[in-house]
Parts: structure tokens; C-alpha cells; sequence
């Protein structure tokens, strides 16, 4: 799809900087597949071709922006050793460095996802299955509890509730304890906007989408 100026220069920003990456040694940290030069990402379930020269979907086109974004920052980010394995599911603002973003988490991912598919609980449950979410046991007590593979060893877990005669429809979404290894905030916060976005409309990469 067309980008802005200021994204593009971003997006080939970040292509620089994945083109000194060894994609070799990055596949065997993260648990995903290399050919040549291109890494190929499972997205929501969705794969996704990574490589200096660009960031494709499964049918060649170039994702949004945040999708772009994303993609690289989970090569760059690699960690060096692998973190400890995940024993917590944590609210985004329980992250040290979540303080930034917390706000703008909540407005751009569990709100909008509270207030699509209030009243429609069958249509949240085929939207999930879209986007390779499974039923997940829960840290308490809830309507629907999706568990989604993000990534390669970054997974979301959504609680939902929906309305009733005493409280409005309410969305949870919480990630693995050790989410932060992986990615910074500030993708953490993408994964779950771009979670909602496509719950709503699908994963379409057609402009204005995001």
C-alpha cells in the first residue's frame, strides 16, 4: 500500500538496519524459517517476508506501516540468549516501561475491540479464528479468553466480557511475561492496535486500513 513520506523514509530506515543482521543466528534464536536472505514471519498467523529488501505479505504486498514496523523491530530486538521461559500473563502497564504507551494502549486496542463486538460475542469468535486465535484457559473468570501467536514466542492473551444489564462489554488483553525481550513498548502497544484493527476488518492491507 502507498505510505506517507515520513513512514517510507522510516521504513527504509529500518531495512538498512535489517540488512546487517546475520538472518541465520536470528532463525535459530526465534524459531522461524530463513530462505536466503529473507525471513519469513508468521504474523497473527499471516507469513510475512522480511529482508533488506523489503517487507512483503504472502501475496507480495507491502503491510501497513505499524506491520512494517513490527517485523523489523522483532528481527533487531533478537535477543542474545533466550529469556527465561513464560510463567505470567501481565496487563501492558505492568511492564517497567510501559508508562509511555499505557494510555494509548488502552484507547487504541481494548477499547475499540470492547466497543466493535459489544453485544456480538458469536462475531469476536469468528473474527479470532481469522487470525489463528485458540481458546485459552483464563487468569479469571470470562465470556471469551483467546490466545493468540503473535509471534514466534510472543503470544496475547484477549479476556472478554460482554455486556450486560449492569456493566458495559470490557477487553483485556495481556501479554507473556517475557513480551519485553522480544520487543519494546512501543511495538507491544502496535501488536495489540494492529489486534484490533484487524478483529474489526480483517487483515487487510488496503489503504486506510490503519
Amino acid at each position: 500500500m502507498k505510505q506517507a513520506p515520513v513512514f517510507d523514509k522510516i521504513y527504509k530506515n529500518y531495512l538498512t538496519e535489517v540488512s546487517a543482521i546475520d538472518l541465520s543466528l536470528a532463525g535459530k534464536r526465534l524459531g522461524i524459517e530463513i530462505d536466503g536472505d529473507t525471513a519469513i514471519i508468521p504474523f497473527y498467523g499471516i507469513p510475512h517476508r522480511v529482508s533488506s529488501k523489503g517487507v512483503l505479505d504472502a501475496e507480495g504486498r507491502r503491510p501497513i506501516h505499524a506491520v512494517s514496523v513490527i517485523l523489523c523491530k522483532y528481527l533487531l530486538l533478537c535477543p542474545k540468549q533466550e529469556p527465561p521461559a513464560a510463567n505470567e500473563w501481565l496487563r501492558y502497564h505492568s511492564f517497567k516501561d510501559a508508562a509511555p504507551y499505557a494510555g494509548g494502549f488502552r484507547n487504541t486496542a481494548e477499547q475499540p475491540i470492547s466497543k466493535t463486538f459489544s453485544g456480538t460475542l458469536n462475531d469476536l469468535k469468528e473474527a479470532c479464528k481469522v487470525l489463528e486465535g485458540q481458546p485459552a484457559d483464563a487468569p479469571f473468570s470470562c465470556d471469551l479468553s483467546i490466545n493468540f501467536p503473535a509471534l514466534p514466542k510472543v503470544n496475547l492473551l484477549m479476556l472478554f466480557n460482554d455486556q450486560d444489564e449492569e456493566f458495559p462489554a470490557d477487553c483485556t488483553i495481556l501479554f507473556e511475561n517475557h513480551a519485553d525481550a522480544y520487543l519494546d513498548m512501543e511495538c507491544l502497544a502496535m501488536l495489540g492496535m494492529v489486534l484490533a484493527v484487524w478483529l474489526k476488518s480483517g487483515p487487510d492491507y488496503r489503504d486506510g486500513n490503519i
